[in-house]
């Protein structure tokens, strides 16, 4: 999409964001905030400048359906190295999007698809128990693997080296970074506060703890000491199943920030530490470089 017809998409239509956008001109991915994540404190996210970026809409199909994702990228190059960026269950907006424009802006193509698109609209809930029971727990994890493997074709034949290929995740998405690390072609993961246990079910059969021995790629696993959803008891299973695992798994690290919540590194919410979602960020490129992501 061209650049200056998103910005004045954002002009004219204000509101609940992506929800409105898709009845006007299709889908527009990075506006405004799902309503479910209340209370949103916007005068504080960070907003990253598009100066120097391609960013936007694009699209690709996958088992016949249309995809379609935010990606944000130096403009005018080529051979980049490319981050997959998996969202919160809120879905791909605002701050998904600064996310990819910061990463655009340390020299990535990043891309971050809009994952729970055939199961419904997050932005249209106002409420998180629904979201979750009426959305989120409908999306297979098979569905999510090959969405993201054709985020990285994608990539691929736009400007991005398939070779160095990193994957971060928020909530949700780190979740997601943990599994995406034992099924696709990364070269590194960083995951931010994903849960690592679970109840194996027809969708999501398999948890972090349970492919954790088997790794392709090197996770960062960065989690707060005071998350109420994830207990420390099970970071310390995940270490277990770790150092019984491949070389990748042997080579995942964890950092657990004190007195961190969850969602520590969502800074349009009130969970927003500042310390430590800087002190992430930067270990975060750390890893990718560590790893070849470059």
């Amino acid at each position: 999409m061209d650049q200056d017809l998103h910005h004045d998409l954002h002009a004219l239509l204000p509101g609940r964001g992506v929800a409105s956008r898709r009845h006007a001109l299709g889908l527009v991915l990075g506006a405004g905030y799902a309503a479910a994540a209340a209370p949103v404190l916007a005068q504080q996210a960070i907003a990253t400048p598009v100066d120097g970026l391609v960013a936007g809409e694009v699209s690709f199909a996958v088992n016949g359906a249309q995809v379609y994702a935010y990606r944000a990228a130096p403009q005018g190059r080529t051979g980049l190295p490319v981050v997959l960026v998996v969202s919160e269950i809120f879905g791909v907006h605002e701050h998904i999007a600064d996310v990819c424009r910061r990463l655009a802006q340390a020299g990535y193509l990043a891309i971050a698809p809009d994952l729970f698109a055939r199961q419904g609209d997050p932005m249209a809930y106002g409420e998180v128990a629904k979201l979750m029971s009426e959305l989120i727990a409908k999306v297979p994890d098979a569905q999510v693997m090959a969405d993201l493997d054709g985020a990285v074709q994608w990539a691929g034949a736009h400007g991005g080296d398939l070779n160095k290929v990193a994957i971060t995740g928020f909530c949700w998405g780190g979740r997601i970074t943990w599994l995406y690390a034992a099924h696709g072609p990364v070269k590194a993961g960083v995951a931010w506060y994903g849960r690592l246990v679970g109840q194996a079910s027809a969708l999501n059969p398999k948890h972090p703890v349970d492919i954790a021995a088997i790794l392709k790629a090197p996770v960062l696993g960065l989690y707060g000491e005071k998350d109420g959803g994830i207990p420390l008891d099970t970071v310390d299973r995940m270490k277990a199943a770790l150092k019984e695992g491949s070389a990748a798994a042997k080579a995942s690290e964890f950092v657990i920030y004190p007195d961190a919540p969850h969602a520590f590194h969502a800074d349009y919410r009130p969970s927003y530490r500042q310390d430590a979602a800087q002190d992430g960020w930067r270990r975060m490129l750390g890893w990718f470089k560590h790893n070849g992501v470059v």
